[in-house]
């Protein structure tokens, strides 16, 4: 069941590719007519305008006799006389037997001679044709037109519900796109932007179109502004114009035309047109405008009796009420005209945008459905493979393997989730394959891995598929999803402000939900190769590199592999603190490494067992430490794979033949990851560990980094970047919140900023005491001093009571916060989830609104490092 959105959706594609189609030639027909009158002058120099002269234009008495002199014979309908000097008067002669219309002639006005014929009027009357009525006949075509009106209006609307931008307000975000984006986005950014230029000039189009189109409409409308029209069957007679009438050439029009003369005298006049109704008495009603009319239909009536000159109707537009005023603006509301110049501009350039739209809709059609097509056979090759007992397809019930979840718009996200999937199942990986569409956060709690390959669409929104998704992720907290581990490669593009958004979203949620990353998330650019490249080494680093044959996925190198660094210093930090210890530990390179690295990068490294541990193991077995094994494809001795692994059960020690089968039954230690609290410049990597304590002893990884390790030894690592937790590349404001072994994380960026005499720097910082835990205070008085932090604010919890954190702090300064990142700050928070991440978002959230805080995570401008 396809949701409102997408319900939508469909029908804005279904609508624009057969309706947008015709509305393409409605669209250049009507610009052409914008300016009919100024291309007929073009094509005919002196066809409606002759010099203008000394002496007054000839009266209408005198003109309508040239005319009886030079078309003798022929019945006159209407006389046009205009003010303006030099414009020729029109007449429209009385139509002949069978025809609608009749003849057009121009006279000059000073000498009654007729001008040549206009070269092109025909064009222009086949041009209005075509777009009033398709050059259907007259009712049918209508009718079309005024269904293609109604198209044209579901378009509109349907558009703008689309694009609703996250930030309604900003005006940007309706009218700006970036003309150096390719492809796709640069065709959905000008089709948006224009269809938003153009919506209300559309809105009007629509539904004057369809008041013209349908009767019952005209019918309500005219009645709702008080001027009923006449009944349908008095409509639908033949017009008094198409039959034989009173000629006005034949008739003594001067005591009418001295009448009109006086009662217009007071307004003036800039274009009259007389005509002689059919009738016992003999009258002549005029239709004009004022000298200086609020638009080309504010038109005045009045009917002169003869012989006498007597006025028999006097109706002025400005005395007509509002809704004869609302229905008589109609047409030049239709055409621009009631704005005058820029309005007619703007009309011709709105219609000129519809051919736009249908180019750019059908280009973004096709791109979409060649896409499908290509995940349509690799989704089926996959299907194929699934069939021999391999991945499942769309099946997110599926606890064991891999789940590949794919959050997509045009489908390239999909292609290259279901190409990871193979790759991976070629590999004997047990592979799940599913959209967001079809995923539902609680069923990630039955998953232990989880692969996310999502594309942001627009502004760094999610794509339509994937919203619902998005939005109950984000209400999932806690350690909700404490089990899974994720890896996730963000699509995007750079030209946008919020590059990888819904990434960045999904990265953000996932680590609050408690998810543990396997690796940093991938943002790729535009189709970056390099990115997928890496992208690819994580799958193959999934399973081992024989697992994963190279040419499933790609001949690329597998990832950095770890170099033996030396540890060279370790102290303790806070001595007496009432907290767990925490240690500064500084590693260096190895004499041939080039070790380089940005500010907020990672340290990942191999924990060891201590040796005591290990002892203690091989005492319980029959074995010696220097039995040799084959442990994780390399030969060792079995003391080597025992401190390499996590603690076996005791069973497990004294089962098995040899000493090879305890080595198979091991299960390596996982790796851990710490932030890097120094720059490349500083000659060494320092990291703020602190020790953990459990019941069995110290913590594995941290018990070895802080105690166990000799100095000097060599500890295999290697260093990762952190995409989402990266400086910015400008001066812009930053924000560094954190607390704790957290400072290490934030360390390194006001280190490089200060290095780049980048000086708008706010630290909010928290710790246990200030007299035992202020390791960081020394420097960071320095740095004040120099004025290369501009503020900071302190929060030592058990120093107060009640207790105050970093994000009390943060209640406290509301209003600078809003400040600072009304100017343009990013957010870098680093250190523990659990608490202080947590309560930084909610007091964030608070001092900013959830819209402002998910556009911050959309743009890039709120990173996280929590653990």
């Amino acid at each position: 069941m396809p949701t409102w959105r997408q319900a939508w959706f469909q029908l804005h594609w279904l609508l624009g590719i057969t309706a947008g189609s015709v509305l393409l030639v409605i669209g250049l027909s009507g610009a052409v007519l914008s300016f009919r009158e100024e291309l007929i002058d073009a094509l005919n120099p002196g066809g409606r305008h002759v010099a203008g002269q000394d002496k007054e234009a000839l009266a209408p008495p005198q003109l309508l006799a040239a005319v009886r002199e030079a078309f003798p014979g022929r019945q006159v309908g209407t006389l046009a006389l205009f003010a303006e000097p030099g414009a020729a008067a029109r007449v429209i002669f009385a139509p002949r037997p069978g025809e609608r219309r009749g003849d057009t002639v121009y006279l000059d006005p000073y000498a009654g001679r007729p001008l040549p014929p206009l070269v092109g009027a025909e064009f222009f009357e086949w041009v209005e044709a075509l777009h009033r009525w398709l050059l259907l006949p007259r009712e049918p075509g209508r009718v079309a037109a005024g269904v293609l009106a109604i198209g044209l209006f579901v378009l509109a609307l349907s558009g703008l519900y689309l694009r609703w931008p996250r930030r309604p307000l900003d005006w940007r975000a309706w009218f700006t796109f970036d003309p150096a984006l390719k492809g796709r986005p640069f065709l959905w950014g000008l089709h948006s932007v224009a269809g938003t230029c153009a919506l209300l000039l559309y809105l009007v189009f629509t539904t004057t179109g369809v008041y013209w189109a349908f009767d019952a409409v005209r019918d309500r409308v005219d009645a709702f502004a008080g001027q009923p029209r006449a009944p349908a069957q008095a409509r639908n007679a033949p017009r008094v114009r198409n039959m034989q009438r009173d000629d006005a050439g034949a008739v003594d029009v001067a005591p009418a035309w001295a009448t009109f003369q006086r009662q217009a005298a007071a307004s003036g006049w800039s274009e009259v047109i007389l005509r002689v109704p059919t009738g016992a008495a003999p009258t002549v009603l005029f239709t004009w405008l004022d000298a200086h009319p609020a638009h080309e239909r504010a038109r005045n009536r009045m009917t002169v009796r003869l012989p006498g000159g007597e006025v028999a109707q006097d109706e002025r537009h400005a005395d007509k009420p509002a809704g004869g005023r609302f229905l008589a603006a109609i047409y030049p509301l239709h055409m621009g005209t009631y704005f005058g110049l820029p309005g007619r501009i703007a009309m011709m350039l709105a219609a000129l945008m519809l051919p736009v739209f249908t180019i750019t809709g059908w280009m973004l059609y096709l791109d979409r459905r060649r896409k499908k097509r290509a995940v349509a056979a690799e989704r089926a090759a996959l299907v194929a493979t699934a069939g021999a007992g391999r991945p499942s397809i769309d099946n997110a019930t599926s606890p064991e393997g891999v789940l590949v979840a794919f959050a997509s718009q045009s489908g390239t996200a999909e292609g290259i989730a279901l190409r990871s999937a193979a790759a991976l199942e070629a590999g004997g990986l047990r592979v799940t394959v599913a959209s967001l569409a079809r995923l539902d956060p609680e069923q990630l709690r039955h998953h232990q891995r989880l692969l996310l390959v999502a594309s942001s669409f627009g502004e760094g929104g999610p794509p339509d598929a994937a919203r619902r998704f998005a939005q109950r992720l984000v209400q999932v907290g806690g350690d909700a999803l404490a089990h899974l581990r994720y890896g996730l490669l963000a699509l995007g593009d750079r030209h946008y402000a919020r590059f990888c958004g819904f990434g960045h979203a999904l990265d953000h949620a996932l680590v609050a939900a408690g998810a543990q990353s396997l690796f940093p998330m991938i943002e790729v650019d535009n189709g970056d190769t390099a990115a997928l490249a890496r992208w690819r080494r994580q799958l193959v680093a999934l399973r081992d590199a024989d697992a994963v044959p190279a040419e499933a996925l790609a001949d690329e190198p597998l990832a950095p592999a770890f170099e033996p660094w030396t540890l060279s210093a370790r102290r303790l930090l806070n001595p007496g603190s009432l907290g767990a210890p925490l240690y500064e530990i500084e590693l260096a390179a190895p004499p041939d490494a080039a070790a380089a690295w940005r500010p907020g990068a990672l340290a990942e490294l191999e924990p060891r067992l201590a040796a005591d541990t290990v002892s203690a193991l091989l005492r319980a077995t029959p074995w010696t430490a220097d039995a040799p094994v084959v442990f994780q494809g390399r030969h060792c001795t079995l003391a080597e794979a025992l401190a390499r692994s996590a603690v076996p059960a005791p069973q497990a020690l004294v089962q098995g033949l040899d000493a090879q089968a305890l080595a198979d039954a091991l299960v390596p230690l996982a790796t851990r990851r710490y932030s890097i609290a120094s720059l490349p410049s500083e000659g060494h990597v320092r990291l703020l560990v602190r020790q953990a304590r459990h019941e069995q002893g110290l913590g594995i990884a941290s018990g070895w980094l802080t105690a166990h390790a000799p100095l000097m030894a060599q500890l295999p690592l290697r260093l990762l970047a952190n995409p989402g937790f990266a400086p910015v590349a400008d001066d812009r404001p930053c924000i560094f919140v954190g607390n704790g072994s957290g400072y290490a994380g934030l360390r390194g960026h006001l280190r490089e900023r200060i290095e780049r005499g980048h000086r708008r720097n706010w630290l909010v910082f928290g710790e246990r005491q200030l007299a035992r835990d202020a390791f960081f205070m020394d420097e960071l008085r320095h740095w004040q001093a120099a004025g290369q932090v501009e503020r900071v604010d302190l929060a030592f919890s058990r120093d107060h009571a009640p207790r105050i954190y970093v994000q009390d702090r943060l209640r406290e300064h509301a209003g600078d916060l809003r400040r600072w990142v009304g100017e343009g700050a990013a957010i870098f928070v680093c250190g523990s989830l659990h608490g202080m991440a947590a309560g930084v978002d909610e007091a964030l959230e608070a001092a900013l609104g959830r819209a402002t805080l998910d556009d911050l995570i959309a743009e890039g401008r709120y990173r996280r490092d929590v653990y």
